[in-house]
């Protein structure tokens, strides 16, 4: 089968667990490092799938790789080439459909709860759970573009994750390691510093049990990944 492309916008981002679910399932892949001076591929064709992970950026910032990634969507949902976005990337997804992304009332940084919408799509989405603990980094949100499905929400941000046929955006991060998590709190030391509210935890707080939060994540992310894997091979 043709690859999965997986874009990486920023040096600390990645696939984390995705690579090593498409790795365990034999599913090939290729990460392209923007962030590095890698271009986007002309044309989504020679590849099955693609993803899109996050950043610090904005999606309204007028940089090259927002541009460009914002382009290779729009082409691949013409084509319909399944697309999955986390944070940043289902920020992108949501804007590439029409949506609009907005810096949100409350910054989520941390562990938090997210709810399972109570639709037939969310439930095949998230194999009937109701409620479970998701990783979070963002200060902005996006609305669901016209056609989407929502799929999860929380207390701070009522679009957490949105479907659209073959399409997958999340703003939560389901595909966090614990070293990403490390990682991430040492790069964002200044804005942990500069930011408060309810929804914003030290690391401290994010390590507690961090090893058994990381593990049941990615038995939930796994369940998710395998549904969007098989549009991806399905085509």
């Amino acid at each position: 089968m043709k690859p999965v492309a997986i874009f990486r916008l920023y040096k600390i981002e990645g696939p984390g667990y995705l690579g090593s679910f498409l790795d365990a399932h034999s599913i090939p892949w290729k990460l392209f490092k923007i962030d590095d001076g890698a271009n986007f591929p002309s044309g989504p064709e020679k590849y099955s799938g693609l993803v899109f992970m996050g950043g610090a950026m904005s999606v309204n910032d007028d940089l090259p790789s927002i541009t460009g990634a914002l382009v290779l969507i729009r082409q691949a949902i013409r084509e319909n080439i399944p697309v999955l976005g986390h944070c940043l990337g289902g920020q992108l997804l949501s804007k590439a459909l029409g949506g609009e992304v907005s810096r949100g009332p409350i910054k989520e940084i941390g562990w938090g709860k997210v709810a399972v919408a109570d639709n037939t799509i969310a439930k095949k989405w998230f194999d009937n759970l109701y409620r479970f603990e998701s990783f979070h980094w963002h200060g902005e949100n996006f609305t669901l573009p016209d056609g989407a499905t929502r799929l999860l929400s929380s207390k701070y941000c009522e679009n957490q994750a949105f479907s659209i046929g073959v399409h997958l955006g999340m703003q939560c991060h389901l595909e966090v390691t614990e070293k990403m998590v490390s990682t991430w709190y040492e790069a964002g030391v200044e804005e942990i510093e500069n930011s408060s509210g309810p929804a914003v935890q030290s690391f401290v707080e994010a390590q507690t049990n961090l090893t058994n939060r990381v593990a049941a994540l990615n038995e939930i992310a796994k369940n998710v990944y395998l549904r969007w894997v098989s549009t991806v091979t399905s085509l």
